[in-house]
C-alpha cells in the first residue's frame, strides 16, 4: 500500500491510499482519481516527505530480555515486602488507610486482582513468580 497526498485543479488537498504506484497510475489515466471535495478529476500529486523510521528506532527492542527480568524482580525484592496469600487484604488495608503504606507483592486469583483494579486499588502483575518466604 502506498499513500499520495493529491491537489485537483481547486487546490483543494487530500490523501488517498493505492495498493501501489502502479494502481494509482492506472487508475489516474482511467480518469478514476477524483477530488474528495469538489469531484475534480484535473488531479495532481502533492509534495509530501516520505514515512521513514530512523535506524536507530528500527533496532530498538522493547521486549525485556533476561537481565531485565532478573534486575526487575531483585528491585522488587529488596524495596518492597512479601505478603504472599495475604497480598489482597494487605493492599486492600494499605488504600483504605488501616495499614502502614508500604511498598508490597505477593499472590492473588486474577478475580481478586480484578476485583482490587474496580475497587480503585492500583495492582499490576509481575512478570516473574517471586521467590515464597516461609517461617
Amino acid at each position: 500500500m502506498i499513500k499520495y497526498k493529491l491537489k485537483c485543479g481547486n487546490d483543494h488537498q487530500f490523501e488517498s491510499w493505492f495498493q501501489s504506484s502502479a494502481a494509482y497510475e492506472t487508475l489516474f489515466q482511467a480518469g478514476h482519481v477524483s477530488c474528495a471535495t469538489c469531484g475534480s478529476t484535473d488531479i495532481s500529486k502533492a509534495l509530501m516527505a516520505p514515512s521513514v523510521t530512523p535506524k536507530r528506532a528500527q533496532n530498538l527492542d522493547t521486549s525485556p530480555n533476561e537481565a531485565d527480568l532478573k534486575a526487575l524482580k531483585e528491585h522488587v525484592e529488596s524495596t518492597s515486602e512479601y505478603v504472599g496469600q495475604d497480598f489482597v487484604k494487605e493492599a486492600r488495608a494499605i488504600h483504605d488507610g488501616d495499614s502502614d503504606k508500604t511498598a508490597i507483592y505477593g499472590e492473588a486469583k486474577l478475580e481478586e486482582a480484578k476485583k482490587l483494579l474496580d475497587d480503585g486499588i492500583p495492582v499490576a502483575p509481575l512478570p516473574f513468580v517471586p521467590n515464597r518466604k516461609v517461617n
